[in-house]
């Protein structure tokens, strides 16, 4: 059983480092996303600096790494009789390798786009719950780390309160929403000290 696992855990990191900002960036306007705005390579300071379109291509690249990873761990997992345990360390090895890809010097995205497509992969009930808290809280106050923060901390207690009967299952889970929220540490404290900015999605440029 530890073989399929360690063959989950290394294609699903290894998956996670192909950034769908930096890829589009690249292939848009041959540059890198990092050397913009936060630095950061993820659809947010992508949709700040190049527009919605583009954005699309990285919502597909970065969502669909995420799902192919959930799935590859599910079926190497199905015959053990743990296909949705293999799904979630799947999930949670992709999130690593999005936050902190070797191939990218470790300077990758924080994952929420990718969270949340492993959300719905993995049990629509947390999905929809995170989506709609993001949406919620992006829309009333334009503050897009907001709802991530907010939204990552509804993905641990979604996996905590639907899954709780599998130690497995939730302690990925929950770990998913830490990582995530660890990701956004720097836009806390600005959020805190009223200087982070907001973001129009889909858009070009930032709001003041």
């Amino acid at each position: 059983m530890w073989y399929p696992i360690l063959i989950t855990v290394l294609v699903s990191y290894l998956l996670g480092n192909l950034n769908g900002a930096v890829l589009m960036s690249s292939l848009m306007a041959h540059e890198d996303v990092r050397s913009h705005g936060s630095g950061n390579a993820g659809l947010t300071n992508f949709a700040r600096n190049y527009g919605g379109i583009g954005s699309l291509g990285v919502i597909l690249v970065d969502g669909g790494k995420a799902v192919l990873a959930c799935l590859l761990g599910g079926l190497l997992l199905e015959p053990y009789g743990m296909t949705l345990e293999g799904m979630t360390i799947g999930g949670l090895a992709l999130m690593i390798g999005h936050d902190f890809p070797v191939l990218l010097g470790f300077k990758g995205g924080k994952g929420i786009l990718s969270g949340c497509l492993i959300a719905f992969t993995i049990d629509w009930r947390i999905g929809t719950l995170i989506l709609a808290i993001f949406a919620v809280i992006y829309l009333i106050t334009g503050y897009v780390s907001l709802g991530s923060v907010i939204a990552s901390a509804a993905f641990g207690v979604g996996f905590a309160i639907f899954h709780h009967d599998n130690l497995v299952v939730m302690i990925c889970g929950l770990a998913m929403g830490v990582l995530a929220v660890f990701m956004h540490r720097s836009n806390i404290v600005r959020l805190v000290k009223g200087q982070e900015r907001k973001t129009n999605l889909f858009k070009k440029g930032s709001k003041k």
